[in-house]
């Protein structure tokens, strides 16, 4: 027997077609759904919005009452017909994440069922294999439950006076390190805009990049202003080289040369201001700063081993990325001399010759130890030792 709903005197432009769908959503198709109703004019609305959604329906009656007997159809409802599917919110499922997510698709949560009709949305980077990488959740979770906030992570109020000339070196460092610290930020925020809404969890992470950047500058700039210093020089060959990188227009290029190549490299630099800044305030930065830089490496290379494992030949491109990028960077100054200075004397922790030789051992041996790390994980990208090695020694004098 059909199943029966009652919708009294409730009208179809009062919320009636509600109690309607709800019933037939518990049918199969094919089975019918008996409804009643005591409002004027129930059974003409009844049956012009089942025409809409595609449930024939004919009137009876049953004990001298009039019932109008639904079927439910098996073609999907009125402004459904048509409607996109676009894959499944959790990543893990099989088909989840598209190859290519469609346009139409435009800013639907993945997994929703899109209407047709909905405006095409074109985002530049809408493959997969352009931006993916398996471990985008879990990095944006570390990241997440990672955040520090500048006023209670860093005790501000340590207190400590530094000679002027260290002073001053730790101000030019942390000079140096902001505007590298920008391009960091506004190469990821230029993609961001870029890549397809599908594609959720690299967005999240690369949102979380820019935070971590801005986060950076901030706490950089709040340092050198702590003892009523302006941040010091910044030179032309610098900025050619992070232009370099502001100029790029492949994801995964991108990724490899500022990820995997610079902020790699930055990793190394923090760990030695850690070891050697004259100051708790400056150790206490480089510390978390640090933290956050080795997930975005983490990401880096997430991404570009999972491209390299569908795309060998896809290694030649980067490598040719270094070696151009070398090219356009030769006639440049490479690494700030005053950064390079500046770098000795916290390393030496005293103005005196064998202080100062001491210090400049351990800037020579930073510079190894940036070497061998670039070269480690270009190794892990599956290239050769020797490929590893050339590509490490091409990379920009300017650390990042």
């Amino acid at each position: 027997m059909p199943s029966t709903i009652d919708i009294e005197d409730l009208g179809f432009d009062a919320g009636a077609h509600l109690l309607v769908k709800h019933g037939l959503q518990q049918l199969a198709p094919g089975a019918q759904l008996d409804v009643t109703g005591s409002g004027a004019g129930w059974d003409g609305q009844l049956g012009a919005w089942c025409r809409s959604q595609g449930h024939p329906c004919a009137p009876h009656e049953v004990d001298g009452r009039k019932v109008v007997r639904v079927t439910r159809g098996g073609a999907a409802a009125g402004r459904w017909r048509a409607a996109l599917h676009s894959g499944h919110a959790d990543p893990r499922v099989d088909g989840a994440v598209a190859d290519q997510a469609k346009a139409q698709w435009g800013l639907a949560a993945r997994g929703a069922t899109v209407e047709a009709g909905s405006p095409a949305m074109q985002f530049r980077l809408d493959q997969k294999e352009e931006v993916w990488a398996e471990r985008a959740a879990d990095l944006y979770a570390q990241a997440a439950a990672a955040q520090w906030d500048p006023e209670t992570a860093i005790d501000w109020k340590a207190d400590f006076t530094l000679p002027d000339m260290v002073e001053d070196a730790v101000v030019q460092v942390l000079t140096y390190m902001i505007e590298n610290e920008v391009a960091a930020l506004v190469v990821p925020a230029r993609f961001l805009g870029q890549v397809h809404p599908h594609f959720r969890e690299v967005q999240a992470v690369l949102a979380i990049q820019v935070a971590d950047e801005a986060r950076h500058i901030e706490v950089f700039t709040r340092r050198v202003r702590l003892k009523g210093r302006e941040p010091g020089l910044s030179t032309a060959g610098g900025q050619s080289s992070l232009k370099t990188l502001l100029d790029e227009q492949d994801f995964s290029v991108a990724e490899f040369l500022l990820s995997v190549l610079g902020e790699g490299t930055f990793v190394s630099l923090l760990h030695f201001l850690h070891a050697y800044a004259p100051d708790p305030v400056t150790r206490q930065i480089a510390r978390l700063a640090a933290r956050d830089e080795a997930r975005h490496v983490a990401f880096g290379m997430t991404h570009l081993a999972a491209r390299l494992e569908r795309e060998p030949a896809f290694r030649t491109r980067l490598a040719n990325a270094v070696q151009s990028r070398n090219d356009a960077l030769a006639a440049s100054s490479g690494l700030n001399e005053e950064v390079f200075d500046s770098l000795i004397l916290l390393a030496a922790g005293a103005l005196t010759p064998g202080a100062i030789a001491a210090g400049y051992v351990r800037v020579q041996q930073l510079m190894v130890d940036m070497a061998e790390g670039r070269q480690a994980r270009l190794e892990r990208l599956g290239f050769s030792k020797a490929e590893a090695r050339q590509l490490s020694a091409l990379h920009t004098r300017n650390f990042m």
